[in-house]
């Protein structure tokens, strides 16, 4: 192999010798966000241990928190991208005036406080209307009471995991190639047919992906859950409740035990949704 000295050889290696200190700073302040990400978990593994998880799991209260956690964030995700495939098309196809107030919109529930999300809707369903209230008519026609009761928990975790359901619809959809649709409405396809025989088929990573993104924020949800749905144990605790309900009784063990297991379940939609994305692109 012959090797080059002429004058391009020279700059690269001082390029090379120069990028070396930024690199190292670069890589600094980064990794030292990893390092409190590791470090914590790392505290939250050295605490627990497998006798208490089966203390944990041995109580009736988390096990009922458990299966209202998982039935909970499944019916919460599916709404989600029931909403979010018919606005993110919209918004990714077209143009039209206030569209701007409709993405601002999608990302209040984003920035707001968990707490303000909460407030919002118990404060909606309790407006004094004519003839009573939101809460009111549900419970005369529907015989279906929403506050402080389990479709709280699917409503408050709903309103802001949607948000980021079409967030993701929207760049699924930037990502087809609209040729295709198209070339179907100029076959004579009606809107309607070219997105479900043509579109919606190539967004099917995307519907998967957003499904796992609203069902993991889902998981996460506390403030407006706490507020707008209550922690009552065996009613409407889900896990994130889960944890400050044992904390507040001092069981710290079992706290960290349920936090690790939501850790668990957010490694493996994150994984879920890095794969989906990879095979995308």
């Amino acid at each position: 192999m012959i090797e080059s000295h002429g004058p391009a050889s020279t700059v690269q290696k001082h390029r090379a010798r120069s990028d070396v200190p930024f690199l190292t700073v670069m890589s600094g302040f980064g990794g030292s966000y990893l390092v409190l990400v590791i470090a914590m978990l790392a505290a939250d593994i050295a605490y627990t241990s497998p006798a208490h998880f089966s203390q944990a799991l041995a109580k009736p209260e988390i096990r009922s928190a458990i299966r209202l956690t998982l039935i909970s964030c499944t019916i919460s995700a599916l709404l989600s991208v029931w909403v979010a495939t018919p606005l993110g098309y919209l918004l990714s196809r077209f143009q039209f005036r206030g569209r701007w107030i409709i993405d601002t919109l999608i990302d209040v529930p984003v920035v707001l406080p968990p707490l303000v999300i909460g407030l919002s809707l118990l404060i909606l369903f309790h407006i004094p209307q004519e003839g009573g209230n939101l809460e009111q008519w549900f419970q005369e026609r529907l015989g279906l009471r929403i506050t402080y009761s389990q479709p709280a928990v699917v409503l408050a975790q709903f309103a802001v995991a949607c948000a980021f359901a079409v967030q993701t619809m929207r760049i699924t959809f930037d990502q087809i190639d609209p040729r295709a649709e198209l070339v179907a409405l100029t076959l004579g396809c009606r809107r309607s047919q070219a997105f479900f025989l043509v579109v919606l088929p190539q967004a099917w990573r995307g519907l998967i992906a957003a499904f796992t993104i609203a069902w993991a924020r889902s998981l996460g949800e506390f403030g407006p859950i706490l507020v707008f749905a209550g922690a009552t144990r065996m009613r409407t605790e889900v896990l994130s409740t889960t944890v400050f309900l044992e904390l507040s009784v001092g069981q710290l063990e079992a706290a960290v035990a349920v936090s690790l297991l939501m850790v668990v379940a957010s490694v493996l939609v994150l994984g879920l949704v890095r794969w989906l994305g990879a095979g995308w692109r």
